[in-house]
């Protein structure tokens, strides 16, 4: 099924879907998952954003979605200039890497205060967006709900407590996965919400034991 949004694509600062609109989201959900703007990005482009990002703004939208503009926000086509003056040094690259990703990925690292994030994320035409990797866990966010992300240590019930909390607080889960490393060592879980999670769900889901991070992040796409 083809939608309309495939057809006419996104509101956003052109040239491309794939390679603003998209691109911003990539940035923008970065910034989620550190909670607020970074002091510092290496962001790496590869395939057709390493090729011809620069020609179609790539590495504007980036940057803009890391400062918090949005695709349509007419600040994105300043938005190097900008980074400079608001306290985000950015430094760009092109790579390959390794693994089956497609043309349109970037792999971002982001540095505010004493955390860091490493977001893998693939832009797919009109806008839309898939984050396959965040801090070396595989996972499958869309940016298209409200996403609580948080790495907790991997023990029996932290899945049951968090779907009691949301329920507590009447948070509808729309999906959700977990992925770790090894057994027994740190997890990765991701709930995609039809709604924002309440401020008393992601509270209580920080004072669980087991929580490592705990990231309320806005829809991006």
């Amino acid at each position: 099924m083809v939608s309309l949004l495939d057809i006419i694509g996104p509101v956003m600062v052109g040239p491309s879907s794939s390679h603003t609109a998209g691109a911003c989201r990539i940035g923008l959900f970065t910034r989620g998952v550190l909670g607020g703007q970074p002091e510092l990005a290496k962001i790496e482009l590869h395939g057709s954003f390493a090729r011809t990002g620069v020609g179609h703004g790539t590495d504007r939208a980036i940057a803009g979605g890391l400062l918090g503009f949005q695709p349509d926000d007419e600040r994105l086509r300043e938005s190097l200039e900008l980074a400079e003056k608001m306290g985000l040094k950015l430094e760009f690259s092109n790579v390959k890497l390794r693994g089956d990703y497609h043309p349109n990925s970037t792999r971002i690292t982001a540095h505010r205060g004493g955390e860091s994030a490493t977001v893998i994320g693939s832009s797919l035409g009109a806008g839309r967006i898939l984050i396959l990797d965040l801090n070396g866990f595989p996972v499958e966010i869309t940016g298209g709900y409200p996403t609580v992300v948080f790495v907790a240590k991997d023990e029996p019930g932290v899945v049951a407590r968090v779907a009691a909390i949301f329920a507590q607080e009447k948070d509808n889960i729309a999906t959700m996965r977990v992925a770790r490393r090894g057994r027994g060592g740190d997890a990765i879980h991701i709930y995609e919400l039809d709604e924002p999670p309440s401020p008393a769900a992601v509270q209580a889901i920080r004072e669980m034991p087991a929580a490592r991070m705990v990231r309320a992040i806005d829809r991006v796409a």
